[in-house]
């Protein structure tokens, strides 16, 4: 029962990086009236977000993987601004709540021993 709780908040925790990268892309194309600061933030913003999380953050093969400390700092920035993205282009309930299953699924893999 529990690796299938285990097996569980990986999915959660994979679902949440995306949704990290839908919310920056979304807020890209509605931050600006102007076309060509949209393409920058809806394109660029998504961009960012995959390089950051390909070096620091993916559980397998990033070169410069992150632990302890410096992983919950750089979870917490990276989540916090896909949280902020979120609210900015949709609405604060559903940041919120998005925020409730990140910290939820970071507490969970810290106690089982599963460091995204």
């Amino acid at each position: 029962m529990l690796d299938l709780a285990k097996n569980a908040n990986a999915g959660l925790a994979f679902l949440l990086e995306l949704v990290v990268y839908v919310s920056v892309c979304g807020w890209g194309f509605t931050a600006s009236p102007k076309l060509l600061l949209r393409l920058l933030f809806g394109l660029g913003g998504p961009i960012l977000m995959i390089v950051l999380w390909a070096l620091f953050g993916a559980p397998n093969g990033a070169p410069y993987p992150l632990h302890g400390v410096p992983r919950i700092g750089f979870e917490i920035v990276w989540y916090g601004l896909g949280t902020a993205a979120l609210a900015a282009w949709w609405k604060a309930a559903p940041a919120a709540v998005f925020a409730f299953l990140v910290v939820l699924s970071g507490v969970l893999a810290r106690v089982w021993g599963q460091e995204h």
